[in-house]
């Protein structure tokens, strides 16, 4: 990305959590950032106790599901900043069950939000990327690559993630565009109506996440780390 300062990049679910620590991050390094959340309340509060500065921050209303809603989005980034250079693909939910008790309901909210969710992210910011030759950042889970009970519904979204952002990867370079995807484990967060608390401490930190993030924009542009797993590094008590 050559210099960073006040290169613009947009973090979806970026109003708490890894979303929030990775805009702050990207702020501290002079970039400029927009957030989204689904409540324009939550996105305009987390913007402004990023940044008092509109020029730096911008929070915006968007369901990333909505492929209408994520064009709209990029069109009032690009309006207000003037130019996307990096997108960070952070929004997720999750809903864990057994196949037996899981709702149709809660099978499409996940699939929507963590798989096709970013695929709208992506196809709403293609002609600002490829005009920037910028950057797309991905945030799966180690449960791409790792299945476990009750996680039918999140393992899908987060296996097909991890597929489609290497996908994607090899789509882009000719555009000069990179393309990494990052599986976090444990990190603490309000994931799943999770309150971070002391005994989170062994936990990944979203600020982590954040500082990985800016390492992947300031590496020599001939090298691409196209799919990172991330984890604590000592197993909770």
């Amino acid at each position: 990305m050559n210099t960073l300062s006040n290169k613009v990049a947009y973090v979806t679910g970026g109003s708490k959590g890894i979303g929030y620590g990775i805009a702050k991050e990207l702020l501290s390094i002079g970039m400029r950032v927009a957030i989204t959340s689904r409540d324009a309340a939550a996105a305009t509060q987390a913007a402004t106790s990023l940044s008092k500065d509109p020029s730096m921050i911008l929070g915006l209303a968007s369901n990333v599901s909505s492929l209408d809603d994520e064009i709209k989005t990029v069109k009032e980034i690009i309006n207000h900043f003037g130019q996307l250079d990096v997108l960070v693909a952070n929004a997720g939910v999750g809903h864990f069950a057994p196949i037996d008790t899981l709702s149709e309901e809660d099978w499409k909210n996940t699939i929507d939000t963590n798989l096709t969710g970013v695929f709208n992210s992506v196809k709403a910011s293609m002609d600002a990327l490829k005009n920037s030759k910028g950057y797309i950042i991905t945030i799966a889970s180690l449960a791409g690559t790792n299945f476990f009970e009750n996680g039918a519904a999140y393992n899908a979204s987060k296996f097909g993630l991890v597929g489609f952002s290497q996908a994607i990867m090899l789509d882009l370079r000719k555009y000069d565009i990179k393309v990494t995807t990052i599986m976090p484990g444990s990190v603490a967060t309000h994931f799943n109506n999770h309150v971070p608390n002391d005994a989170d401490a062994w936990k990944i930190q979203p600020e982590d996440i954040g500082k990985l993030v800016t390492d992947l924009l300031n590496m020599h542009p001939r090298t691409l780390p196209s799919k990172i797993e991330v984890r604590p590094s000592k197993p909770g008590k």
